[in-house]
This record gives C-alpha cells, structure tokens and sequence, in this order.
C-alpha cells in the first residue's frame, strides 16, 4: 500500500465512529471525566449504558479523567467537549487565563457541596480543627481540599500548618504510617483508601468542609464555548439525559455499580458501591442541594465562593461568577426533580 494511501486509510478508521454518528443522526459528544472510574463515575455510565444519551440524540465517549485541573484543560483545548470538574478548579483557570480563547463554563451543578475534608488518626490527638495547628498535612498539591485549605484554615481560625507533598496513591499510606498527622481529600475516596489499608474507620477523625463553615460547590459538569456556540441543544439533551439517569442512580446505587464493572473489569463493586452512595449522601443529595434544587445554583452563594477562591489560590485576576457558570442549559423543573424524596 503506498504512504498516502495507508494514511487515507487510516485517517477514514480514525473518523469512523465520528461519521457513523452523524449517519445516524446523533451526535458525536466527547465527556472527560474528572477520576478514574470509581463510584461516582456510576452517574455518567448508567446514562450512556442504558441509552439514554443516545436517545437524545448524542453519541456520548465518556472517558475516565486525572483530575478536575486536567478536565478543564482538556476541555479548553477542545480535545474534549463536555467534562466533569471541581468548580473551584474551573474558577482558577479563568481567573489565571483571561485571555483565553476557550474557557470552560459550568451548565448542572452535580456536588452541591464539595467533597473536601481533613482527615486524622484518632491517636494523633487531634480532636478539633483547632488541634491541626503547627501539624504536618500531607496531599499532592494539585488536591482540591489542600487547595482550598486557607478557605477552611480562615473559616476555623487554624494557625500555620506544614505541608508535605506527594503523588495521590501515597496520600493515604503515609498517614497510616504516621509520615504526616493528617491529609487532605475527597471523604469518599480518603475514608476507603484508610480502610484498604488496615485503618478501622472508627479510627479516623473527618473534618467535612461543609460541616466546618466552608460552603464551597463541588464538582459541575462544563461545557465548551465552542459547543455552546455550534450546538446548544446538544448541551441540553446531554443534561435531560443525565439528569434522567442521575435520578435512577440516586435511587437505586447498588444496581447502578455494575455499569462500572462494564467500564473497569478488576473494580470492587462491594467497594464502589460503599463510594457511590458515600458521595450521593455527603454531596449530591446533601441539605444545601434540597434547598437550592439539583443541578442549580446560589448567585450569592457562588459570588462569595468566587472571591474565596481569589484570595485562596491568589489567583491572576479576580474570579468573575457570572464567566463560570451558564444556567441557561439546565433541563425543565420536571427533569431536574432527582433527588430522593426526604423520607
């Protein structure tokens, strides 16, 4: 075959599933995932297992992520279309690109509350978050709850602490070796990673940020300008969709695991189902988003999210609420009635 031959080829291979959507009628969305595929990731894979996406009229690659900061990144840069992120982490790169040509916005608010907390050893001693003072904390530096630390430092009137950095699968490690006297994280990941590694839950002592005066939005699905621009309805099929599937989630997580195992064969789902329903109970069906409404938001309550972030992360520029977040996309109040009624 001659070279130019094998890259027609080979470019019509590439192109394939792109071209068979559009055939179809549907249309081709790329979703980038803020973490590996865990529990929570249930949300999303329920949706595109059962059809829903497609349904709408979306061909939906959702694919499993590194982090929020990677998620936004990759979203600016079009590689992918739609993605899953940290709002706090969505807020830093506006503020420290503002001349970028294709930042990221906020379309449903997923964890009404972020998932953030500082995690200790019954033993150390620590008790309050006052007892945190002049100890040694430990997380990579990119993590979302050391990030927003100062917030929570502030908010509790904590006095300096020292850090110790390290890669996310460590985090855990070293606390249970006693390297560092507490570490920060997300709870449903922290909490189980101790327990895998020989800690008794009822020997971890969990300052929630939400519990402890931090009132910080988690995670948020966003959406590319360029999407926002060349297909706006594909945006709100994409989260009808979801919301559809998030609320059989919500309802049933034990049965939702298995799409999981679909996506990732070597999963433990007695584990991730212990995640999914950890993170629907602190974050996605938590009080603050009964009261505010699934998927929506607080303008004041982002406007003071917004200049914690600021001063927090000393961010380039000021954090502007009203460049982060679009509500226009959110689906009818119908299909956004997806939490559990209370019982």
């Amino acid at each position: 075959m001659h070279k130019r031959s094998f890259l027609q080829a080979m470019t019509t291979l590439a192109l394939a599933p792109s071209l068979a959507a559009r055939a179809q009628g549907t249309t081709p969305v790329k979703f980038q995932l803020d973490w590996r595929f865990e529990g929570p990731a249930a949300l999303f894979l329920l949706p595109a297992a059962k059809g829903y996406f497609r349904q709408a009229g979306l061909d939906v690659q959702v694919d499993a992520g590194t982090g929020s900061g990677a998620a936004v990144q990759r979203v600016a840069s079009g590689a992918y279309d739609m993605g899953f992120a940290d709002m706090a982490a969505l807020m830093e790169f506006h503020a420290n690109n503002p001349d970028a040509a294709n930042k990221p916005v906020g379309v449903m608010m997923v964890y009404n509350n972020t998932p953030a907390a500082v995690m200790a050893l019954r033993k150390s001693g620590i008790r309050t978050p006052k007892d945190l003072q002049g100890r040694k904390l430990g997380a990579p530096v990119f993590d979302a709850g050391r990030r927003g630390f100062p917030i929570f430092q502030k908010a509790n009137q904590i006095g300096p602490v020292t850090w110790v950095s390290m890669d996310p699968p460590l985090r855990e490690t070293m606390l249970a070796r006693g390297d560092v006297d507490a570490i920060t994280g997300f709870s449903f990941t922290s909490l189980l990673n101790l327990e895998a590694r020989g800690v008794k839950p009822q020997d971890v002592v969990t300052f929630m940020y939400p519990q402890y005066g931090v009132k910080l939005y988690g995670n948020v699905i966003i959406a590319s300008p360029k999407l926002i621009k060349e297909n706006p309805q594909a945006i709100k099929a994409f989260l009808t969709a979801f919301a559809r599937g998030a609320k059989e989630v919500l309802a049933q997580p034990g049965d939702a695991v298995q799409y999981l195992k679909q996506r990732d064969g070597i999963i433990d789902t007695k584990l991730e189902d212990r995640r999914l329903k950890m993170a629907i109970n602190d974050v996605v069906a938590s009080p603050d988003a009964y009261a505010e409404g699934f998927g929506q938001v607080n303008p004041a309550r982002l406007s003071l999210m917004a200049s914690q972030v600021s001063d927090a992360f000393g961010t380039k520029t000021r954090v502007n609420p009203d460049a982060v977040w679009n509500g226009s996309f959110l689906p009818a109040k119908a299909d956004l009635n997806v939490l559990p009624t209370k019982k």
